[in-house]
């Protein structure tokens, strides 16, 4: 299946089928929440509309990038989030790149978001979806981050046939610049960061499903969604 990757400020129109990538860390981060039970995940443009959406019906749980801020429930990690039961909330998402790429590409016919957790499940859906091209949204450092660009290429091969072989990718994320700021963030007591977040990042096909994201009314919701059996999908 023919792919491309292009970064958020070179997207020239909308893509037939884009697979929004962050690893480090809100892609991660959300297929934590909806392992945790969380029933979507509403993509928020900024952190107003965040704490708004939060407001605007009870129950809903609001988390973004930084550190612990005034009217958010909890911060973009995944060792902190893994701890939380969500079964049945809505957990609305503003990040400073993954939501930003996936909002920017919300009227496309498909859109995955995607990070390692979800790599191989999201390969298996769009092969067996079959409408490429797919571009691919490498959403870090103006489509440059090293660890996105990784998942990316990772995805891609398994689209191309055939099995990757994954430890170079995981080498090339985990000596990311992106990696290497979380991890001087725990060192420096940084409250928005935990220990254990680039390993949880690094957690290859964690999650069975893929992320769907499709617009429900004015909003942007991201779901699971069950990668079809790969033996069906081979025949």
């Amino acid at each position: 299946m023919d792919h491309r990757f292009v970064g958020i400020p070179e997207l020239p129109d909308v893509p037939r089928v884009a697979v929004v990538v962050d690893v480090m860390r809100a892609f991660t981060v959300a297929a934590w929440a909806l392992s945790r039970g969380a029933e979507k995940i509403v993509l928020a443009p900024s952190d107003a509309e965040a704490l708004a959406l939060k407001e605007s019906r009870p129950g809903r749980l609001a988390l973004k990038d930084g550190a612990p801020a005034a009217g958010f429930d909890t911060v973009n990690s995944p060792g902190l989030i893994r701890s939380l039961d969500l079964v049945g909330r809505t957990v609305v998402q503003k990040t400073t790149a993954g939501t930003v790429g996936a909002l920017a590409v919300a009227s496309a016919p498909l859109v995955l978001c995607a990070s390692f957790v979800v790599a191989r499940a999201t390969a298996v859906l769009l092969k067996t979806d079959g409408s490429g091209p797919v571009t691919f949204v490498v959403t870090g450092d103006d489509g440059q981050a090293a660890e996105d660009l990784a998942c990316a290429g990772y995805i891609g091969r398994h689209l191309a046939g055939g099995d990757a072989e994954v430890a170079p990718y995981l080498h090339r994320a985990r000596t990311s610049r992106a990696a290497a700021d979380l991890a001087d963030g725990v060192r420096r007591g940084y409250q928005g960061v935990h220990p254990d977040d680039v390993d949880l990042c690094l957690q290859v096909d964690r999650f069975s499903f893929a992320m769907v994201a499709r617009q429900e009314g004015s909003l942007t919701v991201l779901r699971p969604a069950a990668a079809p059996d790969e033996s069906t999908e081979a025949r």
